[in-house]
C-alpha cells in the first residue's frame, strides 16, 4: 500500500478489523513513520445509477458522501456517522436484486438514514434532493419532522 504523504511502498498493518461491509486496516509507513488507514471492500457488480433524465451512470459513494458532508456542515454529525450511512444504503441498493437504481430510490435511501441522525441534516439534505418549488412543501416536510418527534 502506498503511503500517502512519501509515497513509499513500504508500509505494515498495525490493527486490522471488520467494518460493515469492509475490512479496516490501520497502516503504518515504514519509511516516514506516518499512519493512515485503509479499507478492503469485496468487488460486486457495477452499480448503474438511472438519472431523473434516464442516463446512466456509475455509481459514485462519493457522491453520497459529498452530499451528506455540505448537509451536515457545522452539525453533530461525525465523519463515521456519514461513513455508516453511505455503507447503509450501498447495502440496502445491493439488496434490490438489480444492478441498476433509480437516482431517486438512492436519494430515499439517505434520507431515511438521515431522519434517524440529525434533523437538520435531514431537512438541508431534503432541500436539495426534493428540489422544492414553493415554502409549503418545506413547511409539509417540518410537519412531517415534528410530527414523529
Amino acid at each position: 500500500m502506498r503511503c500517502p504523504k512519501c509515497s513509499s511502498d513500504e508500509s505494515k498493518v498495525v490493527d486490522s478489523r471488520q467494518a460493515e461491509d469492509a475490512i479496516r486496516r490501520r497502516r503504518v509507513c515504514e519509511n516516514c513513520g506516518f499512519r493512515f488507514t485503509t479499507f478492503e471492500r469485496i468487488e460486486e457488480m457495477p452499480l448503474l445509477v438511472i438519472k431523473k433524465d434516464d442516463k446512466r451512470e456509475p455509481f459514485n459513494r462519493e457522491k453520497i458522501v459529498r452530499g451528506l458532508v455540505r448537509s451536515a456542515y457545522k452539525r453533530p454529525v461525525s465523519s463515521e456517522d456519514i461513513e455508516s450511512i453511505v455503507a447503509n444504503v450501498e447495502r440496502k441498493i445491493r439488496q434490490l436484486d438489480s444492478n441498476e437504481v433509480k437516482s431517486d430510490t438512492i436519494g430515499e435511501f439517505v434520507m431515511e438514514e438521515l431522519s434517524k441522525l440529525d434533523d437538520i441534516t435531514y431537512i438541508r439534505f431534503a432541500s436539495v434532493y426534493r428540489s422544492f418549488k414553493d415554502v409549503s412543501e418545506l413547511e409539509a416536510l417540518l410537519q412531517n419532522i415534528t410530527k414523529k418527534n
